[in-house]
């Protein structure tokens, strides 16, 4: 069940964790989590590649805070997911629920985030050649 006030924390060990369960290879690259003097940027990164040789970078730029004084609240509730084919940014092939026109999916929930690893690790790469040669890509 989605629960928009509380919604499920993401660390880099559990999205790395699902991204694996997946069948991707992955990485897993943390920044602010353990020192203060780390950059702001993101909290984590994760890089991912699938067999279909589609890849997701999923970045959790800054920590949201629960509680005052950074006690004990500090969590990740969204990322941002960019795409990529041969390592290079990439819209998905029409006909699929993300990545339409663009390459980045932001704001993404723990929900959301599993909904589009599955998306990715299905799509068939051959679509892209098919709508390139039809002038749909």
């Amino acid at each position: 069940m989605h629960d928009t006030l509380n919604p499920q924390p993401m660390t880099a060990e559990m999205v790395g964790e699902l991204l694996r369960d997946a069948g991707a290879e992955v990485m897993v690259r943390s920044g602010r989590s353990e020192s203060y003097s780390a950059p702001r940027e993101f909290s984590f990164e994760v890089k991912a590649l699938f067999e279909n040789g589609m890849g997701l970078h999923v970045v959790a730029r800054q920590f949201n805070y629960r509680d005052p004084w950074e006690a004990e609240g500090r969590v990740n509730d969204l990322v941002d997911v960019m795409l990529l084919k041969d390592g290079a940014l990439t819209p998905l092939p029409k006909g699929y629920p993300y990545f339409q026109g663009i390459d980045e999916e932001c704001g993404l929930d723990v929900d959301s985030l599993r909904e589009v690893v599955e998306c990715v690790r299905l799509v068939n790469v051959k679509l892209y050649l098919l709508q390139e040669m039809t002038g749909d890509l």
